[in-house]
């Protein structure tokens, strides 16, 4: 019953930009504050941005100025909009509920910073 479906990664160029969307039912959307996470090889899995449903928004150190949150209430969707991408943002990234709920994680979708 419960669909979180992370889409719009790929492989891109250092300095390059990327917008992912995370799909989301409407009775989760409307009521809960949504975020991004992400796992890189070799590391545990961490928070990237989240937004509530007023639209206010935080980030973590490491993407803040370059990735944007937002809410496309028309469409009940979470995006990220990632830019000046670097090499360490090579992950796979998910979208979840803040707090996140264990039975919500999807299969992410990877992104791929890379000459």
């Amino acid at each position: 019953q419960v669909q979180l479906v992370e889409s719009g990664g790929g492989l891109v160029q250092p300095g390059g930009s990327l917008r992912l969307s995370c799909a989301a039912s409407r009775g989760i959307f409307s009521i809960n504050t949504m975020a991004w996470y992400r796992q890189a090889p070799g590391k545990q899995r961490e928070f990237v941005a989240i937004i509530t449903t007023a639209g206010r928004t935080n980030y973590a150190d490491s993407v803040k100025g370059r990735f944007t949150i937002s809410r496309v209430n028309a469409k009940n969707t979470v995006d990220l909009q990632m830019n000046s991408l670097k090499p360490e943002d090579t992950a796979v990234y998910y979208c979840n509920t803040f707090p996140q709920r264990n039975n919500y994680w999807g299969q992410g979708t990877q992104v791929t910073v890379s000459s």
